[in-house]
């Protein structure tokens, strides 16, 4: 088995049994490290501005991805979405909430670095994982001129052939040959990706868990004022 077959045809599972397996048994065994470890009370200075720009970014690109990668290509030409129309979609969105989490993290990245106090409160594991992310979003950028040359031409060929391995790796029926002759900063992107999740469960990542979605949906809370008798 050669090393492309191993990055795209095992390591995707490696990564996701130990996203899984580790989150959960970190939860069950260290639930006081399970926290976001926030530093805004140590420094206010542009966190608004960077986490919000870093987040929002984040969390485009993922459903983003996870919609134009998982959804079934029969389904988007039902829908009446070209391919072209589809891989414009990805690169317009991609660039905008791309750059802007690039932007949010590279603040934070520096603050982690840079601000005494912040620094003396973060583990390594805080700096690393971040700059980690950084790489990612700094390749899955580099993508953008070589989809921006793909599109120029009428060609969707290399978006389908992404599409086409992730869900052949979700349907547990991986195919590494889809991406033999993809370009080499795609691979790298899916490589620096996929190893987010390897990392997850080791960070402070895992807050992404617990995320309040619920206070959302809350019910409504009654107040009463209280009067003298």
């Amino acid at each position: 088995m050669d090393l492309h077959k191993i990055v795209f045809g095992v390591y995707p599972y490696l990564c996701l049994a130990t996203f899984i397996l580790g989150s959960w048994i970190r939860f069950d065994n260290e639930q006081y490290t399970w926290k976001s470890d926030s530093s805004q009370l140590l420094s206010k200075g542009g966190m608004r501005l960077y986490s919000n720009f870093f987040h929002i970014g984040v969390i485009a690109i993922f459903f983003g991805h996870f919609v134009g990668l998982l959804t079934p290509h029969a389904l988007f030409k039902s829908l009446g979405v070209s391919d072209m129309t589809h891989q414009y979609v990805a690169i317009i969105a991609g660039s905008v909430f791309g750059t802007m989490a690039l932007i949010g993290g590279v603040g934070l990245w520096l603050r982690r670095l840079f601000n005494k106090r912040v620094r003396a409160a973060s583990r390594w594991m805080d700096i690393n994982i971040l700059g980690w992310i950084l790489l990612t979003l700094l390749m899955g950028l580099s993508t953008l001129h070589f989809s921006v040359g793909h599109a120029q031409h009428g060609d969707a060929t290399v978006m389908l052939r992404l599409a086409e391995w992730v869900q052949s790796v979700v349907i547990l029926q991986p195919n590494p040959e889809l991406l033999r002759h993809v370009d080499t900063v795609y691979k790298m992107h899916l490589f620096l990706g996929m190893s987010v999740f390897l990392f997850f469960p080791f960070t402070r990542l895992v807050h992404i868990w617990s995320a309040p979605v619920g206070y959302l949906f809350r019910a409504y809370q009654i107040v009463r004022a209280k009067r003298a008798v």
